[in-house]
């Protein structure tokens, strides 16, 4: 009778890790989809971001968020400093969410904070706050010192072509 309830708790035990090793590698494989995903959404849509006399080339993705947020443009705005790693601004209008924790936001990251808050990121840093992706720079070089310590003019327009 003890051998069928040692050899019973360990096929449940076994079983139960089994669970577990599956549910962690299909959640990493999820979040492996998830990020080739963000990358094959890049729509190909091309603006400019201008910052005093700098142009920075980014490209959009192909999400609702940026679609609206490109019907926008061309866009001139006052962009306040937050946390010596953002600029920021509050859209008059709300725009379509689908925020998320991205963990580490980039240089270069170009989101949605809530429903209108536009974020530009000038440093790479971990976050445990959820926004919602539009696009990213091409290529950040001088992006934060042109960015400065302070207030920016910022114009986002797009590329014509």
């Amino acid at each position: 009778m003890k051998r069928k309830s040692v050899k019973h708790s360990f096929l449940m035990i076994l079983t139960f890790m089994s669970m577990i090793v599956c549910s962690a590698s299909s959640c990493n494989e999820d979040e492996n989809n998830n990020n080739t995903e963000n990358i094959n959404n890049m729509a190909g849509t091309k603006i400019n971001i201008r910052v005093n006399t700098q142009t920075f080339t980014a490209t959009l993705l192909d999400n609702n968020t940026a679609k609206a947020f490109e019907e926008m443009l061309p866009l001139t705005i006052n962009m306040a400093e937050l946390n010596e790693n953002e600029k920021y601004y509050d859209l008059p209008n709300s725009l379509p969410a689908n925020s998320s924790n991205p963990g580490t936001i980039q240089n270069g990251d170009l989101m949605l904070y809530g429903t209108r808050t536009l974020v530009l990121f000038y440093k790479t840093f971990s976050t445990s706050y959820s926004y919602t992706r539009l696009g990213k720079v091409d290529d950040v070089t001088g992006l934060a010192s042109a960015l400065g310590s302070g207030n920016v003019s910022v114009t986002f327009e797009l590329i014509e072509g």
